[in-house]
């Protein structure tokens, strides 16, 4: 299993705790575990995808639910793993913007790449997603060397 792997003594307290969430969401997907993704989202949520379709279309997908993304990570699969790096975080009061690129492997087969942005909402209990958007490409990605080669 690989994870998004973080330096993470380069963040700062709340830093940390704002990527606890987004940490948990990658290794529930490299687990299959929907519970450890679904226990750091609101209840209500939006999620969405931009890419361009094969007519050559700038398409936006939205989902207003975890539903069917829960599904997928729980379904018999390959692992999905999906490093990270060049995080941003931005925070103010109890707002985070997080961005970063990404690749997605099913198992050690490389799918796509892009860029992930989430927005998360301070709570008692914690940072909680509200919002996760990405973009989707299989061609033109630049995964560093050092990622590529986790999944040889």
């Amino acid at each position: 299993m690989t994870i998004a792997s973080l330096a993470y003594g380069q963040y700062s307290a709340e830093e940390k705790a704002i990527m606890k969430p987004i940490e948990d969401m990658f290794t529930g997907m490299a687990l299959g575990d929907s519970a450890l993704i679904s226990k750091h989202f609101e209840k209500e949520i939006t999620m969405a995808t931009v890419f361009t379709d094969k007519a050559g279309k700038t398409v936006l997908r939205r989902e207003n639910s975890l539903d069917g993304f829960l599904k997928a990570v729980a379904g018999k699969h390959e692992p999905f793993n999906e490093p990270i790096w060049n995080v941003k975080i931005q925070v103010e009061g109890d707002l985070a913007l997080v961005s970063c690129d990404y690749a997605f492997y099913l198992g050690n087969t490389f799918s796509h790449c892009g860029i992930d942005a989430w927005q998360l909402i301070k709570r008692d209990e914690g940072w909680k997603i509200f919002h996760l958007v990405d973009t989707r490409k299989k061609e033109g990605c630049n995964v560093p060397e050092d990622v590529q080669a986790k999944f040889k």
